[in-house]
């Protein structure tokens, strides 16, 4: 598979502070790449790095194997998480309006029905729903036929339908043989769409490689699930990897039978138990040690 974009040891240092630190990634033509991390991690900065917008301190970005330049920026588009729109223009007056901006665009029809827009397209953008105005905001990314599509949290505040709806036109997208780097702070929406994910943290890339491929080498456990307020003791006296956060203890296992003797043993109450298989959140948790929101 062909590398379009090869990122060689980036740095950015700010006063006092090194907000990425030797990172270096491929991306293979055609792949929606998830790009992870929690608050602080650098992602934010390696992301407008990569996208053009901010300059490195040092590291090479390079596209199609040359380094990037005006042929990038023709031919990428970028959906960013808050973005203006034009006032008091309709959503077909507005893509016409980003249309005139690059010297070679998409038809305005196959960007109508490839992000489902003719419903609204003389409806004011001012007044738009939520998955209304990310299917906008995609057509608007789509416009000049990008081969790199940069897609920064598109489905934050969405409902469950909608952002499924989303997730259906990324997959469309993608089959086209567009390339896409996705930042997400949903691990469901990053296990469903990506074919690879990179995982951030203190400025460098701390794991990578496909989801499933992740959670076997990380994981060969179970994990038992409990309301925090049923265990009042120390959760040493487990002696198993446990976790606290969001009101639950998590217990990593590799018996399950074991470790539910070892809670009859402390009396804890088991009616709210749940059993299930590690998943891209554990991961995340495990190796950053910290919320994907926090």
């Amino acid at each position: 598979m062909k590398t379009i974009l090869e990122i060689r040891n980036l740095v950015k240092e700010y006063p006092g502070i090194k907000a990425v630190n030797g990172l270096s990634l491929k991306i293979e033509q055609g792949l929606c790449i998830g790009l992870l991390g929690p608050n602080g991690a650098g992602k934010t900065t390696t992301i407008e790095m990569i996208e053009g917008i901010t300059p490195p301190t040092s590291g090479d970005i390079l596209y199609k194997g040359e380094p990037q330049g005006e042929r990038f920026k023709v031919e990428c588009g970028i959906q960013f998480q808050h973005t203006a729109l034009p006032e008091y223009l309709t959503v077909i007056e507005t893509l016409k309006l980003f249309q005139g901006l690059y010297p070679q665009s998409a038809p305005l029809d196959e960007l109508i029905r490839t992000c489902n827009l003719n419903e609204f397209l003389d409806r004011d953008t001012q007044k738009l729903s939520g998955g209304q105005r990310q299917r906008l905001l995609l057509a608007i990314a789509l416009v000049n036929k990008p081969e790199i599509v940069f897609l920064d949290e598109p489905t934050t505040g969405l409902d469950p339908q909608a952002r499924r709806n989303f997730w259906a036109l990324i997959r469309s997208i993608q089959a086209s043989g567009t390339t896409i780097i996705l930042s997400t702070h949903y691990m469901e929406e990053a296990a469903e769409l990506c074919d690879m994910i990179a995982i951030m943290d203190r400025g460098t890339i701390i794991a990578q490689g496909s989801p499933d491929d992740l959670l076997h080498k990380h994981f060969s456990e179970r994990l038992v699930r409990l309301p925090e307020d049923v265990f009042q003791g120390e959760l040493s006296l487990l002696g198993q990897s446990v976790h606290r956060g969001n009101g639950w203890i998590d217990i990593t296992t590799t018996d399950v039978n074991r470790t539910i003797s070892k809670l009859l043993e402390h009396h804890i109450e088991l009616t709210q138990l749940q059993v299930r298989q590690c998943n891209l959140e554990d991961l995340f948790l495990q190796l950053t040690g910290k919320e994907l929101r926090s």
